[in-house]
């Protein structure tokens, strides 16, 4: 059997490693590790596959950044040839990404099946690109891997055949459990003892410039009660420079490798976040995690986890962050089959 992973962007790494790993044990089974290039900063993609212990990619197509549709066509035009020369049995496409949907397209025109790890996961809000990448790409696989079973759900309702759907777990959570004893070890000195861990990279927060203005005031305003803790994206630090709001108090970094990074998400006293990973990895190390969107394409941190939605309220952000502070986080539980063993699920599925 013959198997290509297309990856493009750091999410779909974390996710890509235990699917490749689990593979790797099973019988005449080949795998092709193909690198789109969306992300291409060395902090954001060559550290990550160091860390996952995954191989060097095999094929890697340098497409870089650009507009969503420029990006996508040439993903599909330099992929198509690449699939066309290996004649895979399967490609397995990763998460919401523009990879994701650009190897989904190329794959059913040339009649090659698909399979997609996270698939299900919807926000309902059609202004979201990640959505629209959701929704294409889930009507194009053959095989949908569900995180949670608000997925399953989610791909009934869209008339997806019940025969496609697995509900297999939380790749993500894989990756967690299998490098946090190292992040456990990690330090974190330089760092304050006690913060709030802030992530921002979603373009109704950091492209809107009146919201961006009104989060940074936020977090100077939290920063007077407890430490905040800032690795910051690069689009993110560009649109910061370009408001020139002063942010000399914060504790600001360049964005960092996973290990790193989990260390300080395992040690905060609470998460602010964008990010629809980063609400999962919360809800399983047990933190409390203030998401700054109005809705979440993963639910289930809501209602069985650690998370809150705060959209844009600055009150209810200060607000829920002050309860935390004050000993009444929200607690939660790790949702089902968020155990570690997904990527060993999609394999048997895959072989079976």
């Amino acid at each position: 059997m013959k198997v290509i992973h297309v990856v493009g962007a750091r999410p779909n790494f974390m996710k890509a490693a235990p699917v490749l790993a689990a593979l790797k044990t099973r019988q005449n089974v080949g795998q092709t590790l193909i690198h789109t290039g969306q992300h291409y900063d060395a902090n954001m993609s060559d550290i990550f596959f160091q860390q996952l212990g995954m191989p060097i990619p095999d094929v890697n197509l340098e497409v870089g950044s650009g507009t969503h549709a420029t990006q996508t066509a040439d993903i599909m035009t330099r992929l198509e040839p690449v699939v066309t020369r290996i004649k895979p049995d399967i490609v397995l496409v990763y998460g919401d990404v523009n990879s994701t949907v650009a190897a989904a397209l190329v794959c059913a025109k040339l009649r090659v099946r698909v399979g997609h790890v996270e698939a299900g996961l919807r926000s309902f809000d059609r202004s979201m690109p990640e959505e629209i990448n959701r929704l294409v790409t889930d009507q194009l696989a053959d095989l949908l891997f569900t995180p949670s079973e608000d997925g399953d759900q989610n791909l009934q309702k869209e008339g997806v055949v019940l025969e496609k759907i697995h509900r297999v777990g939380n790749v993500m959570i894989d990756s967690l459990v299998q490098l946090l004893p190292l992040a456990k070890k990690c330090s974190t000195d330089g760092f304050p003892e006690r913060y709030a861990l802030v992530t921002l990279h979603r373009p109704s927060n950091v492209d809107d410039s009146a919201s961006l203005k009104g989060i940074l005031e936020a977090l100077l305003e939290i920063n007077r009660r407890i430490a905040v803790v800032f690795p910051v994206h690069p689009r993110t630090r560009q649109r910061i420079a370009e408001l020139g709001v002063p942010l000399d108090n914060l504790h600001l970094s360049e964005p960092l490798p996973y290990v790193e990074f989990l260390a300080l998400q395992s040690r905060a006293t609470a998460v602010l976040t964008d990010s629809g990973g980063i609400q999962e990895e919360t809800t399983y190390l047990g933190v409390p995690c203030l998401t700054l969107r109005n809705n979440t394409e993963r639910p289930v941190t809501v209602t069985m986890g650690t998370n809150i939605l705060v959209g844009q309220d600055r009150q209810k952000l200060i607000s829920e962050l002050t309860k935390i502070l004050d000993g009444h986080a929200k607690r939660g539980q790790a949702p089902p089959l968020w155990d570690g063993r997904a990527g060993n699920r999609i394999a048997d599925v895959v072989c079976g």
